[in-house]
Parts: C-alpha cells; structure tokens; sequence
C-alpha cells in the first residue's frame, strides 16, 4: 500500500510517499480501506519527538489517527460490522507505529463508529479526535443548560467542534478568536471576543459575574486570562497547557471511545453538528498539511484526501 513514512524524529521535511506493507488484520479489528485522514496538531507533534517521553514509537512510522473510509476485511470475532460498510475511526493504538496516512488501516472496533451519511469523506475525517476531544472537554467541566462556557480558539478544529456541541446543551458560549474568525463565531452561536491585551475586560463586558466553565485550546495567556473569570477552578479544562491543572482543573487528552463517535455522528446526521474542513491536500503532500498546521491559523480542519 502506498503511506507517509518517517524513519525518525523531525518536521514536514521527514515525511516521504512510499510503500509499506498492507496491515494485518487482528482479531476484534477491521481493515479500512481509506478515503481521507484528518490531519492535527498531535501528529506533527509526536513526528517531532514531543511525546516521547509518553508515547511508544517504533520507526519507520505512518502517522495519522483520524480517519473515513470503507471496510475491506473484518478480523476474527468481528460481527458489528461488515465489509463495505462506511466507517469514521479515532484509531490510537497502543503504539506509534500504523497511523491512517495510507491507503489502509487495521482498527478495532472499539476506535470506530458508522460514517454519517451526511458528511462526505473528507468532512467524515475532520471529525473523530478533535470532535472527541470538544465532547468530552464539556463533559470534564460539566457544561450544562443555561451555563456560560468560555472557549479559547473557538474557531479552530477543537473549539469549533466544543462551541457548536455546547450551544446543542443549551449554554451561551463567549468563544476567543481572531478578528477575522467573529463573523464565523456567531455563525457557531457563540458571542466572539478578540485575543490580546484587554481579553479579560471584554469577557467581563459581556458576563459581568464571569463564566461557569472554560475550555482552553491556547495555552498561555489564555490560562492566565481564565484565572480573571472563573471561579470554580475546578471547570477549567486545557487540551494544551498543563498548568490548568496546577489551578485545580484538568487537561484533556482524548480517549477512543465509540459510544461517544457515535453520538457525535448521530449529531452530524441530525444537521446538528458541523465539520469546517478547511484544506484538503493530496497523501503526498502530507509535509505541507503539517506546516499548514503549525502555523496554527486554520479555520476548522485540514485533511488528507487518500482514495
């Protein structure tokens, strides 16, 4: 099969278009035959060494954990799903090593949930991990109907997903974002304000008693800004800097969870919840999607088109 592959550690200039060998297909598991892979911040990150400390890698790697596609073989035991069924996946494993930049993927079960018909391929790929992560961030900080919820970078893969999913719970939602990404905003539901010096003065012009929760996708600053309108600090929830923690919150590293895709494709179907795909690139330009995401200006998500 054809795949990204990289022999160690570095940026985009490490990804090559080669050929791997086609995945074996365990027991409990599926082999997919991929449409489109999402393409996120975790991925250049674990490329770049980041998380060795954290996460098992074994080289040559295929990055990639999000995923659409159709599938092709079913492993022993497997009995929910059937060739030629479309599926979407947050496929982590327990090592780095077999990522969804590829013409195919082995996943378990556990990792996947039936595609929204709703959504085409590349739509499907844009949801898993960053459409996880903003459901069970709410969850962490226990968002609630009539609530007001802070959400840092609201218009960005995470935060575009945790505005729309906490206005569907009936929450005012005040989300930060650049200038040029308001109009975006309101379009989510959410009250835009802008980044920068004066960020806590304009939350508090718009909710004078401060906000009941905060999901954080900056880090930084932002955390700082939290600590002004927030005071239940134990409703602070980061996807990037740990010092949320040092407050009393959490920060959140997404867990594979079925149920939790399925509901969000069960959204999706409904006309509930959108995906904002930002750019689509060919496999072989997997090192621009990465420095497209490290620049961190995306509205929504990038993602790989593989079939």
């Amino acid at each position: 099969m054809r795949a990204i592959i990289q022999e160690q550690y570095g940026g985009p200039e490490v990804l090559t278009l080669g050929e791997r060998p086609d995945p074996k297909v365990a027991p409990g598991e599926v082999l997919i035959r991929v449409k489109a892979a999402g393409v996120n911040p975790v991925d250049w990150k674990l490329g770049a060494g980041y998380l060795d400390a954290m996460m098992e890698t074994q080289f040559p790697i295929t990055p990639g954990w999000d995923v659409s596609g159709v599938v092709e073989a079913v492993g022993l035991d497997v009995y929910d799903y059937a060739v030629g069924d479309e599926v979407i996946g947050y496929v982590r494993k327990d090592w780095v090593q077999n990522g969804t930049y590829a013409e195919l993927v082995a996943a378990n079960v556990r990792l996947i949930a039936r595609k929204p018909a709703a959504l085409d391929w590349t739509e499907a790929a844009g949801l898993p991990l960053a459409g996880l992560t903003a459901y069970q961030c709410l969850d962490r900080v226990r968002v609630g109907e009539g609530e007001t919820v802070l959400v840092h970078a609201a218009a960005g893969g995470v935060g575009a997903f945790a505005t729309q999913l906490a206005v569907l719970r009936g929450a005012r939602v005040i989300g930060t974002a650049s200038e040029r990404n308001h109009d975006f905003l309101r379009e989510l539901g959410a009250e835009p304000v802008s980044y920068g010096e004066g960020l806590v003065e304009r939350v508090r012009s718009l909710v004078p008693n401060g906000v009941d929760a905060v999901v954080d996708c900056v880090g930084g600053e932002s955390i700082d800004a939290s600590r002004e309108v927030l005071s239940d600090f134990s409703r602070l929830v980061s996807v990037v800097d740990p010092r949320a923690e040092e407050l009393g919150g959490a920060t959140m590293w997404v867990r594979p969870n079925a149920a939790d895709l399925t509901e969000l494709a069960r959204r999706a179907d409904a006309g509930e919840l959108r995906v904002f795909v930002d750019r689509v690139l060919p496999l072989e330009q997997a090192a621009e999607a990465w420095r497209l995401s490290m620049e961190g200006r995306t509205r929504g998500k990038i993602v790989l088109s593989v079939a």
